[in-house]
């Protein structure tokens, strides 16, 4: 119990503001990803257009794919931790609130679980190290998110010096 409450108390956001981050960075993830596809390298192709390493490409969808099934599941653990019901979830998706809850309640449950191991190493395909940070270090992943988000700005302006930490909400430090 002692150890939850430092770390409760080491954390300086909420649960909810935490889902946030944690969707954050699955984005952040996605972005890369897809980003790293878009140029086309002159090694890449044969002289017809044709791949040189076939399967390369699709491997790296793959991937991508991946990323933006985390990124949807984090969507969805983020709007549960601010209240939402598994029917308006369900809604969302056009599907039964049934069915949201057997696609999502494990990825809430996961998250729960990471919130009260504060950064225990997460196993293949669940995240990564991506989460198990986020979990165990959310001020210094946030900070780290609006160093990305500034270098990634295509002249948006008025993010301003914290665009992923100046929005989350902290918590209540008379509060457990």
């Amino acid at each position: 119990m002692a150890d939850e409450d430092s770390f409760a108390a080491a954390s300086p956001y909420t649960d909810s503001a935490r889902a946030r981050l944690a969707m954050a960075h699955e984005a952040c993830e996605l972005a890369g990803l897809a980003r790293f596809c878009v140029p086309v390298g002159a090694h890449e192709l044969r002289p017809d257009g044709t791949a040189r390493s076939p399967g390369s490409l699709l491997a790296d969808a793959a991937g991508v794919l991946e990323a933006a099934h985390r990124f949807f599941e984090a969507a969805a653990v983020y709007e549960r931790s601010g209240g939402a019901s598994w029917q308006l979830i369900g809604d969302v998706l056009g599907v039964e609130a049934q069915s949201a809850r057997a696609r999502f309640a494990a990825a809430e449950s996961a998250f729960r679980e990471e919130l009260q191991g504060a950064g225990a190493v997460a196993g293949p395909g669940d995240g990564g190290w991506w989460r198990a940070y986020t979990a165990g270090n959310p001020l210094e992943a946030a900070r780290d998110l609006d160093d990305w988000v500034l270098r990634h700005e295509d002249g948006e302006g008025g993010l301003g010096a914290a665009p992923v930490s100046g929005g989350l909400v902290r918590r209540d430090p008379s509060s457990k």
